[in-house]
Formats: structure tokens, C-alpha cells, sequence
């Protein structure tokens, strides 16, 4: 029996022994290679041979502040309030298009036409004339009307309520607001003048629902050979017009006014009043870069948001044709002014303009130049129609309407938020 005992501790010893042995043999092994994992599906993928939507978390847009790929606008809106204004423009209708890039005059002085006239064409927006301004009440109950039309119309932005309000002899509201002196008169006294009126200026006009003011004027004047601008401009000096220029342009936005800079290229160097005729700019490029362009240029590069094309022929660019109807005018405007905002046309029922175009045509021909904002067509029922049948007809193409549409609304989406 103590034999067995002893041949059987001997057995379990051995057997002990072999176990850790082959323990320690497999801890010392080196791990096999892991498969190929297959790559995680993106949080877009649509599962393969379901029927069943993916209901993962999609991936959340992300700011413009955590996207480097696009850039701040550089003239007034973000780029959240120009994407949402794109969205707008790209679903509205042929109609509304045809109107959102549209500022009509009207007549009389009962609300109810200028709600009319904005209802019936889908239009971005009313001027008031000198015909259109009784009084305070009544510039106030006009601009609550049109301001609710264009609630109840679906707008979520602020239709553009204008007036010509320069200062000095160009002053639609005079005795309505206070008086103003004549820009050169302005410019003589100094910036803090020029800040001090025009920022009290502006005030005055939000305060009767104004949201555009188509000043200051950016034009360097020739002198007693400027039948038209005279003191309306700043000086003859181009960057002491410069100076007096970006100072207003922030004194109406600070009184709560979009400013326009007009009337580019340059309207105090030519000896024509575009009123009557065609003026024809015969400086060179390079005299006017030195001279008429400067204070555009300041102004686009301190953010103005709006410019105001000219009914000035430049000869060394497109001999005989009026800016506001002109491509390359516009070009130089967007390319090498690098100006990314609002152009708008001055007055289309100038006579510049009117004895060489068919009602409607005008129209049409600014905003294939490149305008957004076709300002005081002769004939807005006209000028609505052809935009339309142009749209129609391929004449202008919806997409290029569509950004300048797009840029209107992000402008009256910044500037009164």
C-alpha cells in the first residue's frame, strides 16, 4: 500500500508539473494577428439590403467660426444670415423673384397704394419722393403698412422703405426732419460734424421706418464744370472726399440707416447731367483709379454695403453705354473694387436712360449687367413683367437673380436685426 501511495503522489506531482508547463509554454506564446477590422460606415452610409431608415445621429452643421473654408461676407451680413437668405430666394416663385429685385416709386400719399403697389409685384422695397411725404404721421403709417404687408406676405425680413436724403439742396424730408447742411459744407467743418449731423440724420429717418438712405455721395467734383453734384460732394480733393465719405457711411449705420455711396464711376468729373443725357467719362482707367475711383474704394474697403451704379458712359470701358447697363462696369465694380454687396441702379426713369429703352427693357438690361436692385423703373407693372418673361425665356438666368435677390434680403436681414 505505501508503494502505491508513493507511485500515486508521484503521478499527481508529474501531472502538476506538466499542467504548469504547458501554462507557461501558451503565456509566452506571441498573440496571433488580429483580422482586418471593416472600416466603421460614415454616419451617412444607407444600410446595405434594408428597408429600414438609419436612425444614427447625422452629422450637425457647424459655424462659419469653425469652418476656416468660408469666409466672413466683408460687407455687412454673416454668412448664416446669407445662406438663410439664399434658402429664401431659391424657393420663391418666378414672380417673387421678378419683384425682390425691385425699388418702385408710387404715387400719392395714402398707404394703402404703396401697399398696393408692393402686394401686386412682390417688390423688395418703395422709394418716397418729394409727391409721397405730407407729413411725420404719415410717413409712419406708410411704413408700418408696407412693413406689415410684407409680414403677411411670409417675409421674415424687412422690406426696404427708401428716400433720397442727402442734405443740403437734395432733401426730400425737408421740414419733416431736421435740416442738414450740403455735404461739402459738412466736410469743410470736419469729421466730428459730418459724424454728429448725419448720425442725428439717421436717427430721425428709423424713427419714421425708413431702412435705406441713398447717401452719401462719393463723387470727387471738377468744380464750376460739375453741372450736377457741386456741394453734394465732399471736395474736389479725392482723399479728403475719401475721409468724408467712410465717416458718413458709418454715421447713418450708427443712426440705424443701410447707406448708399453714389453714384459710381463718378459723376462730379463729368459736364453732363445724367437727368438729361448720357454723361460720357473720358478719363483713362488709370486717372480715374487716381481720382473718381478713391473714395468708392475706401468706402468698400471700411464695409459699405451698397453702391449705387451710375448713368455714366466710360469710354475707356464700353464707349456709349450707360454703367448701369453696362457689364464691364460691373465688373470693374465686383473684380477689381472687389466689392461683394448690393449694386443698385440709380433712378431708371432719367432720361439717360428712358430715350434709348422701352418700358420694361431697362430693367432687364441692368440686372443682366450685373445690378441686384433696379431702382425706380419708369413703368414697375412694365418693368415686373419683363424680368419675368426674361426668366421665361432664359434672357436672365434664375440663378444669377437668385444670388442678387439673395444678397438683398441678407442686407435688410443684417442691417435691421
Amino acid at each position: 500500500m505505501t508503494g502505491r501511495k508513493t507511485l500515486t503522489i508521484i503521478g499527481i506531482l508529474c501531472a502538476l508539473a506538466a499542467l504548469t508547463l504547458v501554462w507557461f509554454l501558451f503565456k509566452k506564446r506571441p498573440p496571433a494577428s488580429a483580422p482586418a477590422s471593416a472600416p466603421t460606415p460614415s454616419l451617412t452610409t444607407t444600410r446595405p439590403n434594408s428597408d429600414k431608415p438609419d436612425n444614427r445621429t447625422a452629422p450637425q452643421p457647424t459655424s462659419s467660426a469653425d469652418s476656416p473654408d468660408v469666409p466672413e461676407p466683408t460687407w455687412g451680413p454673416t454668412s448664416e444670415q446669407l445662406a438663410a437668405a439664399q434658402d429664401a430666394a431659391a424657393a420663391m416663385s418666378d414672380e417673387q423673384l421678378a419683384g425682390q429685385v425691385i425699388i418702385a416709386h408710387w404715387s400719392g400719399t395714402d398707404p394703402a397704394t404703396a401697399v398696393k403697389v408692393m402686394g401686386d409685384f412682390n417688390l423688395a422695397g418703395i422709394i418716397l419722393m418729394g409727391p409721397n411725404i405730407a407729413d411725420e404721421t404719415q410717413i409712419k403709417k406708410v411704413s408700418d403698412a408696407v412693413q406689415n404687408e410684407q409680414q403677411e406676405a411670409g417675409r421674415n425680413w424687412p422690406a426696404i422703405i427708401s428716400v433720397d436724403q442727402e442734405g443740403g439742396r437734395v432733401a426730400r424730408l425737408r421740414g419733416v426732419i431736421d435740416d442738414v447742411p450740403a455735404f461739402a459744407k459738412l466736410a469743410a467743418a470736419g469729421s466730428d460734424e459730418i459724424t454728429e449731423a448725419l448720425t442725428r440724420m439717421g436717427q430721425q429717418m428709423s424713427d419714421l421706418g425708413f431702412t435705406m438712405d441713398f447717401a452719401p455721395v462719393a463723387d470727387v467734383s471738377i468744380g464750376a464744370q460739375d453741372p450736377t453734384i457741386g456741394d453734394r460732394s465732399a471736395g474736389s480733393d479725392p482723399d479728403d472726399v475719401a475721409d468724408a465719405v467712410t465717416t458718413a457711411v458709418a454715421a447713418l449705420r450708427d443712426g440705424g440707416v443701410v447707406p448708399v455711396i453714389k453714384h459710381f464711376p463718378g459723376h462730379g468729373s463729368v459736364t453732363v447731367d445724367s437727368h438729361v443725357d448720357v454723361p460720357v467719362q473720358k478719363r483713362d482707367l488709370d486717372e480715374l483709379r487716381a481720382k473718381d475711383f478713391k473714395p468708392f474704394e475706401a468706402a468698400i474697403n471700411d464695409g459699405a454695403p451698397v453702391v449705387m451704379m451710375g448713368h455714366i458712359a466710360l469710354e475707356a470701358l464700353d464707349a456709349g453705354v450707360p454703367a448701369t447697363l453696362s457689364p464691364p462696369a460691373y465688373e470693374l465694380l465686383r473684380d477689381e473694387l472687389e466689392f461683394e454687396g448690393v449694386i443698385v441702379t440709380d433712378a431708371m426713369n432719367m432720361n439717360a436712360i428712358t430715350q434709348d429703352t422701352k418700358a420694361g427693357e431697362e430693367t432687364v438690361a441692368a440686372l443682366a449687367a450685373g445690378a441686384d436692385l433696379v431702382l425706380m423703373p419708369p413703368d414697375t407693372k412694365a418693368a415686373h413683367a419683363a424680368v419675368l418673361e426674361a426668366l421665361k425665356s432664359g434672357d436672365l438666368d434664375r440663378e444669377k437673380l437668385e444670388e442678387s435677390a439673395a444678397r438683398v434680403i441678407a442686407l435688410q436681414m443684417w442691417a435691421h436685426d
